[in-house]
């Protein structure tokens, strides 16, 4: 697979460390991987949002046992610290949806370096997921 992009919508640990582990895997064997951050995920594309991702829901209380089974995986148990190691590979890009950054207070001044910019919806959908070969929703 030559390209992928990927739509993120939930912010909760576990859930967005799926897609970030999924774009990994793939941009480690070569694709091209774009991710855009829509609805509660925009957040995460700041270092506040980012350091505040927590497990939510039924699975709360297992959030210690989560973050060290990833960190016996070998994968950093922040996610800006995965965030950084996915940017470092040349491989992945960023984007923050520009309606879900208005609505949840997410701007250039707080935006992290490594995400590629605010971008709309349509352009994403137009220039990266229809001319990626495989699409996720997460």
């Amino acid at each position: 697979m030559k390209s992928l992009s990927i739509v993120v919508r939930d912010d909760a640990y576990d859930k967005i460390l799926t897609p970030l582990a999924f774009a990994y895997l793939t941009a480690s064997e070569g694709t091209q991987v774009d991710m855009l951050f829509v609805n509660w995920a925009v957040k995460a594309l700041t270092a506040e949002g980012a350091a505040n991702l927590h497990i939510d829901g039924r699975h709360a209380d297992d959030e210690a046992k989560v973050r060290a089974g990833v960190a016996k995986a070998g994968l950093p148990t922040e996610i800006y610290d995965v965030i950084k190691a996915l940017k470092s590979t040349g491989k992945v890009n960023f984007y923050a949806c520009s309606l879900a950054a208005a609505i949840f207070g997410v701007d250039e001044t707080n935006l992290i370096p490594e995400a590629a910019g605010i971008v709309g919806a349509a352009w994403f959908l137009n220039d990266k997921a229809a001319k990626a070969e495989h699409y996720q929703y997460f």
